[in-house]
Parts: structure tokens; sequence; C-alpha cells
């Protein structure tokens, strides 16, 4: 199964739930693997322990290589790095993907993505794959490619705004590329329920009928401290209250629980 997290607003969380997700999904014994298609590197460092841009062995690569026939094109497994975390292995990103991204355009390269990790899913139960805050060659690689999308959300009127064109998108990509494309939810992060406004906003979107995932997650300095250590979740504060928000939002994922209000 291949699902992707995607806004086009920054500061949603989109690199926290994918690779805490993931973290989860290999905790749980199932194969894993992040495709981190965010040139900024995020969640390879997380997940990795150093920057993306000392793996030379990235998603830049190879992405190059589908710019000139080869036969000594190398496989996508030879750019896939094991994390010190059981069951969860990364594709680490690159600065260099902005630079490719106009080149590979040029080139149609848009269903490239789809077609490697269909492949890759004889070997892993689980693909998530992380994407910059922007509609440009990736993100919409990534849409074609995968099968669920999860919106992250942080409660404020301009995530609200964005979300409306996200879901455009989302339609249009169904529409003309990819009509087995699900969104299996919005995700609520950072909602302080003692706040007025985080609950009207989310009352708003069910009201509109929108698919908001019952379970939110919230705020907690145990989240920086887990991007410190570059330990998701699961491994750092297994007890933890957030923790268990992510387990039950994996586990409605996974079809264990109500998913959607």
């Amino acid at each position: 199964m291949r699902r992707v997290i995607f806004n086009l607003k920054g500061g949603v969380g989109k690199t926290s739930i994918t690779c805490n997700l993931a973290a989860m999904s290999a905790s749980q014994g199932l194969r894993t693997l992040v495709v981190d298609l965010d040139p900024q590197g995020n969640s390879s460092e997380y997940l990795l322990g150093k920057p993306a841009a000392d793996y030379q062995d990235n998603l830049a690569v190879f992405f190059e290589q589908m710019l000139s026939f080869s036969v000594f094109s190398r496989r996508a497994e030879e750019f896939i790095h094991s994390t010190p975390f059981e069951n969860l292995d990364v594709m680490p990103s690159s600065p260099e993907l902005m630079y490719l991204e106009h080149k590979l355009e040029a080139k149609h390269k848009i269903y490239k993505l789809k077609s490697t990790l269909s492949r890759l899913e004889d070997q892993y139960d689980r693909i998530y794959i992380d994407t910059a805050p922007a509609l440009n060659f990736y993100t919409h690689s990534a849409l074609i490619a995968a099968e669920r999308c999860l919106i992250p959300f942080d409660c404020d009127a301009f995530s609200r705004q964005a979300l409306y064109t996200v879901l455009g998108e989302i339609q249009e990509i169904q529409e003309d590329h990819n009509a087995g494309l699900r969104v299996e939810g919005i995700v609520v992060n950072q909602f302080d329920a003692r706040a007025r406004l985080p609950g009207a906003l989310v009352d708003a979107l069910v009201d509109e009928g929108l698919p908001v995932i019952k379970t939110a997650l919230s705020s907690s300095i145990i989240m920086k401290e887990s991007h410190e250590e570059k330990t998701p979740l699961v491994y750092l504060a297994p007890n933890h209250a957030l923790t268990n928000r992510y387990k039950k939002l994996h586990d409605s994922l996974e079809g264990v629980g109500e998913a959607v209000v």
C-alpha cells in the first residue's frame, strides 16, 4: 500500500506524521519504506540520523538517471537506506531535486515514480511518501504513485483555505491520472481541545461533509524532543499520550477502529 501525506501549506506536520506513522507500521512488523520527495530532506534526517545531503545514493541521482537512457541504469533498491529501526527504510531526498524538476517535466517522467514504487511493493508492505508544500513535478508524481492520501490540517484559517485547494488538486489528479487514489481523510494536527477556534474549525469541516479523521494529534514538547533525538515517538516515548494518539490513528487507518467522524 502506497500512502502520500500532502498539503500545500507548510508547518502542518507532514514530516512528523509521515515518519511517525511509518515508524508505527514498522514497529508492528510491517516492512516499511519512506520516500522523501521534499528537497529539504527533513524526513531523511529524522529517520536516518544525518542530513540527506550526506547520502550520495539519493532520489536526485535516482531521477537524474531517467533523463538519459542507459543499459547501466541502477535499480531503485540501490537508493534505499536502512534506518536504525527494524523494518524501516528510506529513499533519501537531496537539495538537487530542485534543479532537476524542469528537466524531468520536459522529458515527461511523471509516471516513473509510480512504476518504481509498484515494483517495490514486492519488498514492502507499506510505502509512505513525504512531499514538499508545493504543486510541482514531485508532488504530482507522488499523487499519481499513491493509492491513498492523508491531508494534515493545523487548525487555522489559512490551513482551511489551503485545504480546499488541496482537495481540488487531488480531484484533478484522480480525474486525469490516478482514478484509484483515495483520500483517507484530514488529519487534525497540533489540536488544542481547550481553545475555542480549533474545535470550531474542525466542526465546520465536519459540517461541510469533509472526511475529518476522528483521532486528532495534539501539540507536545515530546515531538520537538523526538526531532532533536532523531527518533520517532514509538521508540523514544512508547507510552506517551501523543504516541498513543499516533497508534490510534495508525490503527484506524489500518481498519482497526473508527477512522472518520
